[in-house]
This record gives C-alpha cells, structure tokens and sequence, in this order.
C-alpha cells in the first residue's frame, strides 16, 4: 500500500507501540553508525532487538528480516508473491499438498548454492522437538516436506489449512551451516548467513545491528548499500537522535512525531496496524476470572477516549483481535460505553458497593493487580486509563510496572496490559491467544481463557479452506468474546515513522504487533531509489 505521508503539518495519525524486549539505550552523541548524510547509507531507529536471528528460532517468521528470504514473500498490499520459489505454489484439490518450483542460481550470501534441501531441512528443524522455537505450533498442519528432484518442493499437510501459503514466507536458513551447529545456542543465532538483499556486518547488543547490502543478491544489489538499525528502547531519545541528523529515520509516537510537522526534510509515514493493545483477565484470580466482572469492564471502558487521547486518534477501539475494518470482523460485536450498565452487570451478580466504592462478594474485595512493561508510555497509559473507567465501576486495578522476567511469574493470576496482532490471517492470532490447550504456554494464552465454544470454533476455523465456515468460525470466536471476554480489548493501534525527505516517497505495510525492524518504510529498504 502506499504510505500515508504527512509533510510540514500538525495532523499526525499514528502511534507506536514499544515491544516487549528489553533493550539498553544508546547516548544522544553516539552516532550508531549514522549516514553522515550518505546517499547510500541508511540509519534507523528500532525500539526493541531480537533475541535471536535464527529463523529457525522464530526470527523472521513473518517474512521481511533482510538477511533472509522465504519461498514467498509479501508487497506492499500484503499480497504473497514468489521469493525463493519462481511461481506461487501449486495446491491440490483437496488442499493436503502444496508445491512449490524454486528459483534457480540463488545462493546464500557466503556463495553456496541454495537447495530445495535448506528448504527440508528449515522446516523440519523447526518442528524438531529439541529445536527451542516457540512458534513451532504455527506449523500445526504440516505432516511432511520433502524434495522432489533438485529444483521442488512438496509440503503435505494434515488437514486443509487454508493460511499455509502465508506460513512459507518463514526465512530459509543454510543446511550446511545451521546444520552442523547446536540449533538453540550455535554461532548462527547471532552471526547468520541467508539469501537475502542484506549481510550482517555486525551485532552489538543493545546498541545496533549493522548489515552491508549483498551484492550477489538474486533480486538485484540494493541501492542503499550500508543499513544500520540503531537499537533505542528510549522515545526521546530517538527523537532527539534523529532531531540531530545521527538517524536518518525513526519510530515515534505521536506526541514526539508532532515535533517534526513542519520540518521540510523529514516526511512522516502512517501505517495501519492489526496491533491491540488488551488487558489479560486471568481465569485464575477470583476477580478477573468472574465473568461478570469481566462483561462489567467489557462495556465500563470508554475505548473511545482511549484513541482520541492515549492515541490522538491514531488508531481505533478495539473489540477483539480483528479490527472494525477488517473483512472478517463480525458487525455487532461492537461494546458500546455504558457506566450504568457496567454496574448493573455487577449489582445482579452480587458484588455490591463496600468501603470507599470498591465492590465485595462474599468476603472478596474487587480488587486485582495489572501489569505493564516498565519504560513503556503506551502501556502505562492505557493501564492508567483502563484502571481509572474501572474504578467508577467499582472495581480497583493496582497498576504496577515491570520487567517481562518479573511480570511473566505472575500472569497466572495477574492481569497484564499486553499486545498483539497480525494481519494476514485471523488463525494467526486467535488460536495462539484463545485455545484452552495453550494456557499458561509462556505468552500464549496468557489469560488462562477456557471456552469449548470457542476452542471448537478456533479448530474449525483453521482446519477448512472454506472461506464461508471459516468466515462462520471466527463470527462465532468473536460473538462468544462477547458473552464471555477472558480479555478487555483496548484500542488497535496505527504505527508513526518519521523518515529523512532525501529518500523520497516511501510504501508501508499493514503491519503486526512485532514492527519497526523489518516493517515501517523500511519494509522494502532493498527497494529505495535515493534522491541524488
């Protein structure tokens, strides 16, 4: 799609979202390896770094990493088109087999050959019990892959999976390399070789990530030859950074964006998200876990008020994982704000009124903790906000700050402001976020959510290429939130860059919860045609 590009005005509609990884901050005077003003150079400011850059680990399992390639890959409308594989891929009649003819002469970037074997030997480590992929469940469907001949190959599948072509933009990684390494630990998680437009030069943690274009690129050398990704967790830092030339573009949210409406050589790019921002209701606290206190806050919280001022209207309520504007929302399941009815709720399943408004049921105050990651504005806000419509319901939410290693101990019974979404198919958050067998599997279903209604509904969605029964699937997840939301959906969020003029006229992508390193302007860098 094509960017939504603000140029010398006030009117900013975006905010970013701060990911979950810790990372340090780096000083304002420490260039990170800025362009100096280069033509060929590019230096960006990311909040968040991987934890790995193995795809077999997970990295890149959305496509778009740079240093590596899929068998498809996404444009800018978020269409698959062929990357590794020459054509899209042929599918059977029943929907159990997948084909796919590979692009000849690619190699990796240490010079050898790509094989249809890397693509064998990608996928079956990922799904290797040993292997410490926490995405592995992604890969549900597939029951086999294997080459056939030197040029294809055939994926099998247990069931009609009707998203598995989108699962083939996972990066490709070298089986004489990865192969020969431990898989959880080897040298390759931080020093990879792939086929794609760019090398690793180097990775300092907590500071940058620095890549060199790869000449023998199979789509063409990139025009920007030196990328560098500077890793600063800190908003005003990264603002100040690029306000001094050391970026040359940036994430920002939106109160920061504003400082750079009327600079003639900076251009702010708004790109659409399928990124919430939702509270977890653990089934496991006496409190969160009642479903009338959870119907209570579903319609207690003014979503509303949230965009137009956490988000300055750059974004809109939320009501589950879909968006509102999405074909595969269900009209309806709309929560309009309603106090009085919030309390009702409340006052007919017996928590009533106690010392200083707080509601009690049988000797159990109204009362539990939310967490957010600490340093995050975004989070912190909405948890502020969402504790605050809560309070006037009569129910108390303790707001409190931490780390992911102090906040994921607690998620059984603690409430957490987290974050997700992906927009290429509604499988690919739903049954992560909602099936009663993943509860309490690290940050799948992290509110313990157990409704066989809905799991049935999750399974029948992903296991038919029907689009009428999915699309009836996934009408029936989003209804029954509604009867019974484990979760209180926030707000989706739209995601701000702010990107230097000399670039000229960027593309982004719709984009998901994990962005800024591969997603924003920069989706495409390999692409840009720098002004002379």
């Amino acid at each position: 799609m094509r960017a939504r590009s603000i140029r010398g005005t006030g009117a900013l509609a975006a905010a970013a979202a701060l990911a979950v990884a810790a990372s340090a901050c780096s000083a304002p005077g420490d260039s990170g390896g800025g362009s100096g003003g280069a033509k060929d150079s590019a230096v960006v400011g990311i909040a968040y770094e991987p934890e790995s850059l193995s795809p077999l680990l997970g990295y890149g399992k959305d496509g778009n990493s740079k240093i590596f390639d899929g068998l498809l890959t996404h444009d800018a409308d978020m269409k698959l088109q062929p990357a590794l594989a020459k054509a899209l891929p042929k599918v059977s009649d029943d929907g159990l087999t997948y084909t796919y003819q590979l692009r000849e002469g690619v190699k990796f970037s240490d010079g050898k050959p790509f094989t249809a074997g890397d693509v064998v030997f990608t996928y079956e480590t990922i799904l290797d019990k040993k292997t410490n992929n926490a995405s592995k469940g992604e890969l549900d469907a597939l029951k086999s892959v294997a080459t056939k001949g030197d040029d294809t190959v055939v994926f099998r599948l247990k069931y009609p999976y009707a998203p598995f072509a989108e699962r083939t933009v996972l990066p490709i990684a070298p089986a004489h390399i990865a192969g020969k390494q431990d898989v959880n630990n080897g040298d390759f998680t931080t020093k990879p070789i792939g086929t794609g437009p760019y090398k690793l030069v180097n990775w300092s943690k907590g500071e940058k990530l620095t890549f060199t274009a790869n000449p023998g690129y199979w789509g063409g050398a990139p025009k920007v030859k030196d990328l560098t990704m500077a890793i600063i967790e800190d908003d005003d830092i990264r603002a100040t950074r690029l306000r001094a030339g050391d970026l040359d573009g940036a994430i920002l949210p939106p109160n920061l964006a504003r400082t750079f409406a009327a600079d003639k050589n900076r251009t702010t790019y708004a790109a659409t998200s399928f990124d919430y921002r939702v509270v977890t209701l653990p089934t496991h606290n006496k409190v969160a876990g009642d479903a009338a206190v959870r119907r209570a806050l579903d319609v207690a919280v003014d979503r509303k008020a949230m965009v137009d001022s956490i988000l300055d209207g750059a974004g809109k309520e939320a009501y589950g994982p879909v968006p509102t504007d999405s074909e595969w929302f269900t009209k309806g399941t709309e929560r309009t704000h309603d106090l009085a009815k919030a309390k009702k709720i409340l006052d007919d399943a017996g928590w009533k009124p106690g010392k200083n408004g707080i509601r009690e049921k049988d000797g159990v105050k109204a009362s539990f903790p939310l967490w957010y990651k600490s340093g995050d504005k975004l989070r912190q806000d909405h948890a502020l906000a969402y504790a605050s419509d809560a309070k006037k319901a009569g129910i108390e939410i303790k707001v409190q700050a931490g780390t992911w290693e102090v906040i994921e101990p607690r998620m059984k019974t603690g409430a957490v402001l987290a974050g997700g979404g992906a927009p290429a198919d509604p499988d690919f958050d739903q049954y992560t976020l909602l099936t009663s067998d993943l509860a309490g599997d690290g940050f799948n279903n992290m509110a313990w959510y157990d409704n066989p209604a809905v799991d049935k509904a999750v399974d029948d969605g992903r296991k038919t290429d029907d689009r009428t029964k999915r699309k009836a699937a996934y009408d029936t997840v989003q209804r029954e939130l509604v009867k019974n939301p484990g979760y209180t959906f926030l707000t989706h969020i739209d995601h701000l860059y702010v990107v230097d003029a000399k670039f000229g006229d960027l593309t982004t992508q719709v984009e998901p919860h994990d962005h800024g390193l591969a997603a924003g302007p920069w989706w495409n860098v390999e692409d840009w045609q720098p002004k002379k």
